[in-house]
């Protein structure tokens, strides 16, 4: 999230009463996670095993609970809990906007899309031409469609992520500012969720096909002319290359890259980064040739058994 003017570290610093090491000057432009940061990005930290993550990072502001060494070039925030002032940030510079209609006056949709009843169209939404909303639909605050968009009823484009810290008394949510973008010639199918980016983008590439009941979680990118069957879910912070196709019932894990035009039959359990032109299946994942190779060999172990039972006796 890029803050719309300037600020200063002495002004940061202010905004969530935390002391700061560099000049009081030093030019903050955005806040952003670790996976999209840029110079001039506050990135927050919290835990000793990501301090030289953080630090190595692109963000030139980290927001760290200790007192360390400042790499040249940056400068740091000191809190005691990161997390709580990321999101104070977060609340002041992309505050939650209260709607009171169901479209938006702040939305702009496009000639020729059609928007059916009962949709919700959150503030400044941006949907392009010849687009079909069907009924139930709903898109929540900043998300971007683009033209010749298909989405089926019940799916609801922009809702939070799920990223939460655990504390004595429960846990606390990261607060999401980021966007869902929806690029051209894009299905979606019915009831499906598409989580926003907390700072970033969610993105959903041109010319994918979306089948119903599908979860994306937030941050993930969606390459082009992706095919993407019923009941998957994927986790936050996912890369899906360009021409991937996905069968029903699978899941991934967090922080995976999926390679261009890998097949993944369904039920998969995608439990690691996997390369493009190969077909896998099972989990943890392999290569489907190997997966039911190992299989056949499982259905011959009782009769394996057997045998040496016989040989012994």
């Amino acid at each position: 999230m890029k803050f719309i003017q300037p600020h200063t570290l002495k002004q940061i610093a202010s905004l969530i009463d935390c002391d700061y090491i560099g000049d009081q000057n030093f030019e903050v432009l955005g806040m952003n996670e670790i996976h999209v940061v840029t110079p001039g990005d506050i990135v927050f930290v919290d835990h000793p095993k990501y301090y030289d993550k953080a630090l190595a990072s692109k963000a030139t502001v980290v927001l760290i609970n200790k007192k360390v060494e400042c790499p040249e070039g940056k400068a740091l925030l000191i809190s005691d809990d990161p997390f709580r002032d990321f999101n104070k940030l977060t609340t002041h510079f992309k505050p939650f906007q209260t709607s009171h209609k169901a479209i938006s006056d702040s939305a702009t949709i496009g000639a020729g899309t059609i928007i059916q009843p009962n949709c919700f169209i959150g503030n400044n939404v941006v949907i392009g031409e010849n687009s079909i909303l069907h009924a139930n639909v709903s898109v929540f605050d900043d998300t971007v469609i683009g033209n010749n968009v298909v989405i089926q009823s019940g799916t609801v484009l922009g809702g939070n992520a799920f990223y939460y810290k655990k504390r004595p008394e429960g846990y606390d949510q990261l607060q999401s500012s980021g966007r869902v973008i929806i690029e051209d010639n894009v299905h979606i199918g019915a009831s499906c969720t598409i989580d926003r980016g907390v700072t970033g983008d969610t993105t959903i590439g041109t010319g994918s096909k979306l089948d119903n009941l599908i979860q994306v979680g937030h941050d993930t990118i969606i390459g082009k002319n992706c095919l993407i069957a019923s009941q998957t879910g994927i986790a936050g912070c996912c890369i899906v290359e360009d021409d991937v196709t996905i069968w029903g019932q699978v899941g991934t894990n967090s922080g995976i890259t999926i390679g261009a035009k890998a097949v993944i039959l369904g039920q998969t359990g995608v439990t690691k980064s996997i390369e493009g032109g190969k077909t896998y299946f099972g989990t943890p994942i392999e290569e489907s040739r190997t997966k039911l190779k190992e299989l056949a060999l499982l259905r011959k172990l009782p009769d394996i058994i057997q045998e040496i039972k016989e040989k012994n006796n």
